[in-house]
């Protein structure tokens, strides 16, 4: 299969984009698909989430030219090109840069055809790290919270998107809407879904990602939630959600395929076990 390159994006802060992100990412590298992640935000977040707080090469150093792509590897199938609190002043760095929309399309081209998947972490605006990243992208999906207001904006992002496939990226679409911090319980969670279903139909994945606590926690870990509490609601729905791409992807898992995955997920579980045992026993 050509690399999937899908920009997980939206200008509204806590929707669940960097929990998503990493979290779809490691669903499918434990299906076996060669992921890489990226972290175009700022925050860092989803760095930090893999408990790296310190690379030779980030992002930034990438798009200043200093320094090729060079990633890291998390776990078998996964990579993940760093962010740093340096990115904060890359779009000013940037601004007199020629053919400043491309710099990160150029950085991966000689590296993506090694993946299967490539998730890009978009940061909660749309300025120049977004539309580098909306630039390089084939795919966008749009993680909207189950709130009026947090749909309000979307007319924004939609006319950005819009330019961008006009101006920068004949290829980008928006081919996935998912709905975070779901509680079917009520009432106004089930009308926004229904508000979005009436505007992305086909395009809006029938996942909700539920609120859980774990979601919340594992990043405290350095741990995606596969690792953390692979049996808690969270592990459930992003399954769930990455079987959902697989299939809009031309995948299809069988009954093998998923035995194969729960393996992948223990073996990784217990790897991770023993590395936290090991960080505590040479921290005491």
């Amino acid at each position: 299969m050509s690399t999937s390159i899908i920009a997980i994006s939206n200008h509204k802060g806590g929707v669940g984009k960097t929990t998503s992100t990493v979290n779809i990412g490691a669903g499918l590298a434990l299906t076996g698909h060669k992921v890489l992640l990226i972290d175009m935000d700022p925050q860092s977040n989803m760095t930090q989430s893999y408990g790296i707080s310190k690379t030779d090469v980030s992002v930034y150093e990438v798009l200043k030219g200093e320094a090729e792509a060079r990633t890291v590897e998390v776990f078998p199938n996964l990579d993940i090109l760093p962010s740093s609190l340096d990115l904060s002043g890359a779009e000013m760095e940037l601004i007199n840069e020629a053919g400043r929309e491309y710099i990160l399309k150029d950085a991966i081209s000689a590296i993506k055809d090694k993946y299967d998947y490539i998730l890009i972490d978009c940061p909660p605006s749309l300025g120049l790290l977004t539309i580098n990243a909306l630039t390089a992208a084939t795919e966008v999906y749009i993680p909207l919270q189950a709130h009026y207001l947090a749909i309000k904006g979307l007319t924004k992002i939609i006319e950005v998107i819009g330019k961008v496939k006009k101006r920068l990226n004949k290829d980008i679409e928006i081919t996935g809407v998912f709905v975070t911090q779901f509680d079917k319980r009520k009432v106004l969670h089930r009308d926004v879904v229904e508000t979005i279903y009436t505007y992305f139909q086909e395009k809006l994945f029938s996942t909700r990602i539920r609120d859980n606590i774990a979601l919340a926690e594992a990043p405290s870990q350095g741990m995606d939630i596969f690792h953390y509490d692979h049996n808690s609601k969270g592990a459930e729905d992003y399954k769930n959600l990455v079987q959902e791409i697989m299939e809009r992807h031309g995948e299809f898992i069988d009954d093998d395929d998923e035995d194969d995955a729960e393996n992948n997920d223990k073996n990784a579980e217990v790897n991770s076990a023993q590395t936290n045992a090991q960080v505590t026993e040479n921290q005491n």
